[in-house]
């Protein structure tokens, strides 16, 4: 008489693995960070980069469906990207999956300025962060040199309402700026289009930093540490112009003239008349 081979109940829960995408190779976590969730992926370096972003997906699915809801509906998430490449079908993926239980991503924070560009073309809020830099900090808080600024951030859209980008360099919008969107620059901000939401350039406190654009319209300007609100009476037409700071504060003015007519005076900490500096 013959019998086949058993395995006894302990060792068959060794052979089953209850969560195949838990832990499988990286660690995506979601945590609350006052009214809104930080949902953190793993870095380029934490990942087998061979496996395939169906991987990535689904293990955040299962982590969704898995973790206590304790969130309330409709609960804002930041996506902490890192130096993970993602495009825009990605971020909509991403999304969906948020929506499937309620939640609604709203900011990518990312050092990517590839991944930087998808999320503002995508229409979510962006925070671009430096690689030396920790994620989540902002950039007033930053103390990089100007010399050292991130390469400049290329918007080929409008920012829309309630979408704030953050960029550690020069911002460059394709587009217009609308009413209740934001774009808060290290360096300068250049707006190829209207710019009629707020605008904020040398966050660092770089006073040398400009804010230019075809039309201006703003709701507020600020450069450093100074802001300026727009005038009570509006223009009756409008040509490219250029905001800049000077030793009386924010100035506009016509962007042809201003390159022949100003230069920023380090002493002064401020853009002065070609004859002043003399």
């Amino acid at each position: 008489m013959t019998f086949e081979p058993t395995i006894s109940l302990d060792k068959m829960d060794d052979l089953i693995d209850p969560s195949p995408l838990v832990n499988r190779y990286s660690q995506i976590c979601l945590k609350n960070d006052g009214d809104r969730l930080l949902l953190v992926l793993p870095t380029q370096a934490e990942i087998n980069s061979d496996l395939p972003w169906s991987e990535t997906w689904q293990e955040l699915k299962h982590l969704l469906q898995t973790k206590e809801q304790s969130w309330q509906v409709g609960t804002k998430v930041c996506l902490i990207a890192k130096d993970r490449l993602l495009d825009a079908r990605q971020l909509q993926t991403i999304d969906e999956t948020l929506n499937d239980v309620k939640l609604c991503l709203e900011t990518v924070n990312t050092n990517r300025r590839q991944t930087a560009v998808a999320a503002a073309t995508s229409g979510y809020s962006v925070q671009q962060t430096p690689l030396s830099q920790p994620l989540g900090d902002d950039l007033e808080e930053l103390t990089t040199e100007p010399s050292i600024l991130a390469e400049p951030l290329y918007i080929q859209s409008t920012v829309r309402s309630g979408i704030e980008i953050r960029h550690p360099g020069t911002i460059v919008i394709c587009g217009d700026l609308n009413p209740g969107g934001k774009a808060i620059a290290a360096g300068d901000i250049l707006v190829w289009g209207r710019l009629r939401g707020i605008a904020h350039a040398g966050a660092q406190g770089n006073r040398q930093s400009r804010i230019a654009a075809l039309q201006m319209e703003f709701t507020q300007l600020r450069i450093a540490d100074v802001v300026a609100r727009p005038p009570k009476l509006r223009p009756s037409s409008f040509s490219p112009e250029l905001a800049f700071m000077t030793t009386e504060g924010i100035r506009l003015a016509n962007t042809l003239d201003f390159a022949k007519t100003y230069v920023f005076s380090a002493s002064k900490k401020a853009w002065v008349d070609n004859n002043q500096a003399k």
